[in-house]
């Protein structure tokens, strides 16, 4: 990944951090599946995401399929699924709904209270009834019991935090599913033309981070019905600035391909922590950010800036210009002078830990309210072989931007007075 684009992955550094993985998972997860966003708009929402990220649209089901339910249209870029779902008018005989745990009333009590954000975050398991089963009976709060989908898929879930929900997606191999879902078509590629190519190099969801009151009792309730085990934590004091703060935690599965982050405010700073602001706005707990990542962050990004003005997502500040000048000092064994410049040039911020390095930069909130945004990320490194001889990239190389937090919050902090009421007017 890395060699192919011009770093050397020679990571060296951090000889005293010991890491551990007690293989501790409750029921077998492979993978993040798909995150559903509720809104009120799935059409025009769905080709937003879908322009300013580079997803092709994939699949639907809408009334053109023969569901009176909901409109549901999936843009897709590798591994990577974002699933948009919008309620059709309640008059309307609703028995046909492609997700059968999708409900009207509570459909739009979510969008009213949160906007524009994700309600499930969906894991393909081995097996959706015993992962269901097993997280119900350690404590996890059950949302909707095991459902089969046309006999090619299980569908179950469980509440994540908030009105947010863990998904248990298990498919029958022996009728494998010809779609995305039972009850979902394709979408003919000759229908998907643009001006420009939509293919940024976005290839799966790396991780997501949730914004909560209280992290300790999230992060016992989720560690205790997933068996997950913490990846790392951050503390105020390590992440912070003079004016704001949070603590963090992450979570992984076994193979820590699904990466949970729960962050929590901290008081008594001159500015509210954006994670406040994040609660405020979101009326509660849930989804703050989704990490999506690249094989070539420089392609991404400058795809994404071509549509940034017209239709696409900004992004937040760059750090100063003293970031990059020192940047050299922290990362020049993996990074060239010519990438280093590139990432100045485009607002990249880098980090590394002791087993790789992580190219990272976010976008500002995707909708109306300052609450959910996206992460565009590469990692270098930690490059190992699997049990077939394969090559594949260790989860979370390089870690998740500690050393990245004070200029990242400076820039939340600056985004966060350009929403302020202008006095002088």
């Amino acid at each position: 990944m890395g060699k192919s684009n011009g770093f050397n992955n020679n990571i060296v550094g951090f000889p005293k951090l010991v890491r551990t993985n007690p293989m501790s998972d409750r029921f077998k997860i492979k993978r993040f599946h798909h995150v559903e966003f509720w809104c009120s708009d799935a059409t025009n929402v769905s080709r937003r995401f879908s322009w300013a990220l580079g997803m092709q649209l994939a699949a639907k089901s809408d009334l053109s399929t023969g569901n009176t339910a909901h409109a549901s249209y999936l843009i897709r870029s590798g591994n990577c699924n974002f699933l948009f779902t919008a309620p059709y008018s309640p008059s309307i005989s609703a028995t046909t709904a492609s997700i059968p745990t999708f409900d009207h009333a509570a459909c739009r009590a979510f969008v009213a209270s949160h906007g524009l954000a994700p309600r499930a975050v969906a894991v393909e398991v081995e097996d959706a009834e015993a992962a269901f089963s097993i997280s119900v009976a350690h404590g996890a709060k059950p949302s909707s019991p095991p459902i089969i989908l046309e006999d090619q898929a299980l569908l179950a879930e469980v509440f994540l935090f908030g009105d947010v929900v863990l998904r248990f997606i298990s498919f029958n191999k022996a009728e494998p599913c010809p779609c995305f879902l039972p009850k979902f078509e394709n979408m003919e590629e000759e229908t998907l033309s643009y001006l420009y190519p939509l293919d940024h190099g976005i290839y799966r969801l790396d991780h997501l981070v949730g914004g909560v009151p209280k992290l300790g009792p999230v992060f016992s309730y989720l560690k205790e019905f997933t068996g997950f085990h913490e990846f790392a934590e951050f503390t105020s004091e390590e992440v912070g600035t003079v004016e704001s703060g949070l603590n963090s935690v992450v979570l992984a599965n076994n193979n820590e391909m699904v990466l949970i982050v729960i962050c929590e405010p901290v008081f008594g700073t001159k500015r509210r922590s954006q994670i406040q602001t994040y609660l405020e706005h979101n009326d509660g707990e849930g989804v703050q950010h989704l990490a999506l990542m690249t094989d070539n962050i420089f392609k991404t990004l400058r795809e994404m800036k071509k549509r940034s003005a017209v239709g696409g997502f900004e992004f937040m500040p760059p750090p100063p210009p003293t970031y990059y000048r020192n940047l050299k000092k922290r990362v020049g064994d993996v990074l060239s002078d010519e990438q280093i410049k590139e990432c100045e040039e485009l607002g990249v911020m880098v980090d590394r830990d002791d087993q790789g390095t992580l190219l990272q930069i976010f976008t500002k909130p995707i909708g109306d309210r300052p609450t959910t945004f996206i992460e565009i990320i590469q990692r270098l490194g930690c490059m190992v072989k699997d049990e077939q001889g394969k090559m594949y990239q260790k989860g979370g190389c390089g870690g998740f931007g500690k050393g990245n937090f004070a200029e990242l919050f400076k820039s939340v902090e600056e985004f966060e007075k350009s929403l302020e009421p202008n006095k002088d007017c």
